[in-house]
């Protein structure tokens, strides 16, 4: 049976895979997580903000974000993005904002919700009296948050912040149907033009499972470094 693959297509075609394809993948996956890491932190301090009003409202978009599937998610972006950028703008006709940028905002806007619930555990950590200190040095609530709190919840998120980072990576590959050249896109195109899905296939597998634990390896180290959870 192995002796009918022909893996001589990976080595044909690997400076595609990883020029345009991959390349895609970690450009997409690092954007969105800092957009979605940026992004995240407001909506964790609007989630723990005194006015109600805006806690709740961060609340309601984290819990419906995170109670529909990714993928759909993808296709109401791809297909409402054009129609929403027509609106804000004024203009009659939808505007052409592309695959690439409309999936930038798609994982952004999705992975927001993941990063405000990690953030919002990491300020509530943050032992109380720090932010009594800094209010009694004259500190302001911005203040506070940046000089105080934040620098310190990112510090001790930093590992699960990553692992996060870890699934986008691997949440990234979904852009696929929307016929994205990404890492996954690249080698189906491949695949289907020299009917070898099976060798292709393997060899993505192969490739997240060495990029995906070789990250998790590095979150286990900097979990011993910060010595989180211990």
């Amino acid at each position: 049976m192995l002796a009918s693959f022909d893996f001589s297509v990976i080595a044909n075609s690997w400076i595609y895979l990883f020029k345009v394809g991959m390349l895609f993948t970690l450009k997409l996956t690092v954007l969105a997580m800092l957009g979605g890491v940026a992004l995240g932190t407001l909506l964790a301090m609007a989630r723990l903000a005194s006015w109600r009003p805006l806690a709740l409202a961060a609340a309601a978009y984290v819990n419906l974000i995170r109670a529909v599937p990714l993928v759909l998610v993808i296709f109401w972006f791809y297909f409402l993005v054009p129609y929403i950028a027509a609106w804000a703008l004024g203009k009659a006709e939808p505007v052409k904002v592309g695959t690439f940028l409309s999936a930038l905002i798609t994982f952004t806007l999705f992975q927001a919700a993941y990063y405000c619930e990690i953030m919002r555990g990491g300020i509530q950590a943050i032992p109380e009296g720090q932010v009594y200190a800094a209010q009694a040095l004259g500190m302001n609530y911005w203040q506070t948050m940046s000089k105080v709190v934040l620098p310190q919840a990112f510090r001790n998120m930093l590992p699960v912040l990553l692992t996060q980072t870890i699934v986008l990576f691997q949440d990234v590959s979904l852009v696929y149907v929307l016929s994205v050249p990404d890492f996954v896109g690249a080698a189906s195109k491949i695949a289907q033009r020299d009917g070898r899905l099976v060798e292709m296939y393997l060899f993505v597998a192969l490739i997240y499972f060495v990029m995906c634990s070789l990250l998790s390896w590095l979150v286990r180290r900097l979990q011993r470094a910060y010595h989180v959870g211990q």
